[in-house]
This record gives structure tokens, C-alpha cells and sequence, in this order.
């Protein structure tokens, strides 16, 4: 099969298969994260983004092709998970700005819809670097280009351009020295290039290559989930949902597309799944009675429920309506990212307005965060991502928030909490943020962790186990004993200025252990004043403070 021009089914195909892929291979996109740290996700973070996407899109009826990609970017944006995602998101925001009023894709289109994913890509990266997945969204939307004028056919030049994305993958450990040196491409280009290829094989109906292909064409009605409050103009009233438990005998599948036919025409959102002994029904209709009497035709039913969405919604409008009221009840908030129960104590203690969870093995999403910020009722929110990978969603959330929003690069948990000891409930907000921003620069963290597996990075040796000790992110030292490798790193930390050791353990550490390794530094530091803290942070034996 090859298309001429895409609508909006078949890129609702597109994506729905990239998104199958993508969870398929998920694992294998996680272990090229060139950081051997136990917490490798870019794969996870990439399909946590467009599995939101593919949800978006299962929640209404599908028209344009623009419509189907508005969806999606909407989707995309809510659900978007650490630096890959964010960036996933803002390609597949690019390809929607393209498509914008359009009905289908041509193969003009589809060069457009890559230059537009490209740029809106490298407009959401601060210090965007060559080598990653803005480089092969780069390469491919100038290759694209190119290919347009020798062809108009979208599914060869869709074919061209997946193959000059595949060979700037290759290149990108020529970009990136610490690629090289650890033998692998790059994870967030190798995770859009599975996507592109889930899309290739939607569009040309040839799914030979990918796992388990055969879910592709079911994942959408297994994973679809019915999202009322994210239905824009209410056009039909009743949500209804059926089972046909015992069908007729001599019930076909020529039956089963019959009911979804006649369905289409009285509702949208039509759902109709059968393996010809059950069939499941969901549709979105003024005549439910119709529905029902039409799919009596095939058999007895089962699980019926009706709900009045306009009722739902004018319920939904009065709460939104008293929150509006006290929608700005104080000054100021805070919203501190943070995982583990020690750490979350801790920022309760400084009376941080909302705690997110997530941290090393999980970042939240952008959704998360906005609805964080929102809930703090404040005018002036401040945000501590506490984790590199969690900054650029933390910004993309300020900017979804009507209130003023301030994101401080916090990059562990112990400027997060430096941060938070310096704001001032008196300060005006600029003060705040200059104090804060301050007091957590000040801040220098240890992080002693395992390698998942032999590598080479920095032209050192890694071998899996190895305990990993690093400085603000970089890898230092390297051992067997998480205490010696811990002391090491605090030779080349502590100065003359240096005044407070802070040690937060890790869930893995018993407190004996731990407070012992805290009196071998007060030892060794007489200067310093010496703390030791449960952080509860899973997989990192020790995060360490130095101030």
C-alpha cells in the first residue's frame, strides 16, 4: 500500500503505531542513556509523552489531519516526561503548527510538517546541542526538503527521509565525544527514529519488522480512555457504554462493522471491538435507544451505563467556578520536586506548598507540575526541579499557568532545599529569586550510586556494580565501598570556606551505617558542622551537600 496524501484517519494510524513501537522497544532506547546511573529513561520519558498523545486522540472523533495532530501536541504536551519527552513534545507541536486548517497531507506538507517540528524543537532548548535528537529532527526536515523536488509522493519521500534520519543517528557519536566513548548513538534520536518508523509502517500498511505488529491495530481501543472534561463543544449528549456478552449464533464481523456504521452516523467516539465472542461498545450519541436497539440485533447486553455528559459539564463549570473565586488566596508558593519520604519530610518542614514526586528514577510530568503550581493558589509561584532532567519540563508547565511563575535550576534535592530556606515570605519576588538562586549555587552535591553496566565515559573504565561517586553530575571517583568512594569525593569538596556537610541516605542505608560515615567526616572536617539525614531517595546510596 502507498499513499498519496495522509487525513486524518490513517495519521491517527501513524501515530497509534509509533506510539506501539516505541513501548516495544522502550527498554532498549533506556540502556543507550550513555550516563550508566541506575536511572537511564529516556525511552521511558519518550513514551510516557506520546502515549499521552495517542490518548488525546482516542478521545474524540477524528476529522482533518489537522485536527488529529492538534490532539496529539495537546496530548503530548500534558504527558510530556523529562528532557526527551519535552522535546517529543514540541516536534509533534511543530507538525501541528504545519498542519494548521489543513484537511490532509501531501508530500509539500509533510516537508513542511518536518521543518516546522525542527524549529519548534531547537526553540524549546536553551543551549541546544548537535549530536542529539534536535540533530536528526534537523537533518531530517533539510533532507526532506531536498527529496521534495524529485518526488510528490509521501510515501517515498516519507521512505527518503526515515533513511536520513537513520544515517545521522549513526554520525551523532562523531558530535558527542561521550557517545563515542561508550560505543552508542544517541537515546532520544534513536527514540524518534522508532517512532518514524511505526509511522512508515502505519502509512504503508507493512508492518513486517515491528514486535508484536499485531498489536498495532488493536492498542487503541484497549488503551483508550474516555476524557470527558477534554471534549470541547458537547454535540452529543450521552456517553454509552455496552457489552454484547452473548452474541447470536452466526454473528460475523461483517455484523460487527454494520453496528459501528450505523453507530457513526448518530454519535462520535465510536468504539466497537469484537473478537466475534464478546463485542464492546462506546459511543458518544443523542439516540442511545437506537444504539441499544441496534446492538440487541447482534445479541443479549451486558454492562450497560449512560451518562449525561452536559450535566457533568455544568457540574464541572460550578466547581471550576468557586475555584475561580479563591483562585489567588496568597502571595506567594512553592512547588519542590522530590522523591523519597525523607526528603519529602523535609521540604513539609519548610512548609513547601506542593510536593511532586519524582526525582532520579522518575520524572514528572508537565501536567504534573502545572497542576502543582495552580493548586498552590499563589500569585508568585516559585518551582525547584531539583533534577536537570525535570527543568525544561518545569519551564514548559510555567508557561501553561496564568500565574507568574518562577523556575529556579536547581539540580539536586539539597539546593532545592537551600533554595527554600532562603525565601522570604516579606520579599518582594525578584529579592526572592535572587536570594534563593544564590543560597542554592552555594550548594555543591555528592551523589554516590552503582553503574548499571560496563562503560567507558570521561576515558574511564566503568564496569557494572562499580560504585559511582559524582560532583554536581560528573563523575569523579569510582570504587567497590560506598563510604571510601563517598570520603574521596569530599576531599576534593570541602574548603576553607566550606561550613556545612549535610548526608541524606539513601531507603538502601540502614541510619547505623550512615551515621557512622557522618562521624567519620566530622572527624576529618573538625570545621564543619556535620548532619546526617534520611533522604529515602531510592538507588543513590548517598546524596551529600557541601556549603
Amino acid at each position: 500500500m502507498s499513499a498519496k496524501t495522509i487525513d486524518g484517519s490513517l495519521f491517527r494510524e501513524m501515530l497509534t503505531a509509533g506510539c506501539t513501537y516505541l513501548n516495544n522497544n522502550r527498554e532498549s532506547v533506556d540502556a543507550l542513556n550513555v550516563f550508566p546511573v541506575p536511572d537511564g529513561d529516556t525511552g521511558t520519558n519518550m513514551c510516557h509523552t506520546i502515549n499521552a498523545a495517542v490518548k488525546e486522540v482516542g478521545n474524540t472523533s477524528l476529522n482533518s489531519v489537522s485536527d488529529v495532530a492538534q490532539l496529539a501536541a495537546k496530548g503530548a504536551l500534558r504527558g510530556a516526561r523529562g528532557n526527551s519527552g519535552v522535546i517529543l513534545s514540541q516536534i509533534l507541536r511543530g507538525f501541528a503548527q504545519a498542519l494548521d486548517g489543513c484537511d490532509e497531507m501531501d508530500a509539500q506538507m509533510l516537508a513542511r510538517c518536518f521543518r516546522s517540528a525542527a524549529q519548534t524543537a531547537y526553540k524549546a532548548v536553551m543551549k541546544p546541542k548537535e549530536g542529539t535528537i534536535l540533530t536528526v529532527a534537523r537533518v531530517m526536515a533539510e533532507d526532506c526538503e531536498k527529496y521534495l523536488k524529485n518526488t510528490s509522493d509521501v510515501t517515498e519521500l516519507f521512505a527518503l527521509t526515515l533513511r536520513s534520519g537513520e544515517e545521522i543517528l549513526k554520525h551523532t557519536p562523531e558530535m558527542l565525544p561521550v557517545l563515542k566513548q561508550a560505543g552508542v548513538v544517541d537515546s532520544g534520536g534513536k527514540g524518534l527514529m522508532v517512532i518514524f518508523n511505526g509511522f512508515y509502517a502505519a502509512l504503508t500498511g507493512n508492518y513486517t519488522g515491528l514486535e508484536e505488529a499485531e498489536t498495532v491495530s488493536s492498542a487503541m481501543p484497549g488503551d483508550f480512555v474516555d476524557d470527558h472534561e477534554a471534549i470541547g463543544e458537547i454535540k452529543f449528549a450521552y456517553c454509552t457504554e455496552f457489552i454484547v456478552s452473548r452474541p447470536k449464533e452466526g454473528m460475523t464481523n461483517a455484523d460487527v462493522s454494520r453496528l459501528r456504521r450505523r453507530l457513526e452516523r448518530i454519535g462520535d467516539c465510536v468504539i466497537v471491538v469484537s473478537d466475534l465472542s464478546v463485542v464492546k461498545v462506546h459511543v458518544h450519541t443523542n439516540e442511545p435507544g437506537k444504539a441499544l436497539q441496534w446492538a440487541l440485533e447482534l445479541g443479549e447486553l451486558d454492562n450497560l451505563k449512560i451518562d449525561n455528559m452536559l450535566e457533568e459539564r455544568r457540574e464541572v463549570e460550578r466547581k471550576k467556578a468557586e475555584a475561580a473565586a479563591q483562585e489567588f488566596v496568597k502571595d506567594y508558593g512553592i512547588v519542590a520536586v522530590a522523591l523519597g519520604d525523607g526528603f519529602t519530610e523535609i521540604f513539609k518542614s519548610l512548609e513547601i506548598d506542593r510536593i511532586v514526586d519524582g526525582g532520579q528514577t522518575m520524572n514528572p510530568s508537565i501536567e504534573d507540575l502545572q497542576k502543582a503550581i495552580d493548586e498552590t493558589r499563589a500569585k508568585v509561584v516559585y518551582v525547584l526541579p531539583n533534577n536537570t532532567n525535570i527543568i525544561l519540563a518545569a519551564q514548559q508547565a510555567a508557561g501553561l499557568t496564568k500565574r507568574q511563575v518562577y523556575v529556579l535550576p536547581t539540580k539536586s534535592v539539597p539546593m532545592g532545599i537551600a533554595a527554600a530556606l532562603a525565601f522570604s515570605p516579606s520579599a518582594d519576588p525578584e529579592t526572592n529569586l535572587n536570594e534563593m538562586n544564590e543560597a542554592a549555587q552555594k550548594v555543591h552535591t555528592a551523589s554516590i550510586t552503582f553503574s548499571v553496566r560496563d562503560t567507558v565515559f570521561d576515558e574511564m573504565q566503568i564496569h557494572a556494580n562499580d560504585i559511582m561517586g559524582m560532583i554536581d553530575n560528573k563523575i569523579q571517583q569510582l570504587g567497590r565501598d560506598a563510604k571510601e568512594v563517598a570520603i574521596k569525593l569530599l576531599e576534593s569538596m570541602v574548603g576553607p570556606e566550606s561550613g556545612v556537610i549535610t548526608v541524606y541516605y539513601g531507603q538502601d542505608v540502614e541510619e547505623q551505617t550512615a551515621q557512622a560515615l557522618g562521624d567519620e567526616i566530622q572527624d576529618k572536617y573538625a570545621d564543619c558542622e556535620v548532619y546526617v539525614q534520611s533522604g529515602g531517595q531510592p538507588l543513590y546510596y548517598y546524596l551529600i551537600a557541601v556549603e
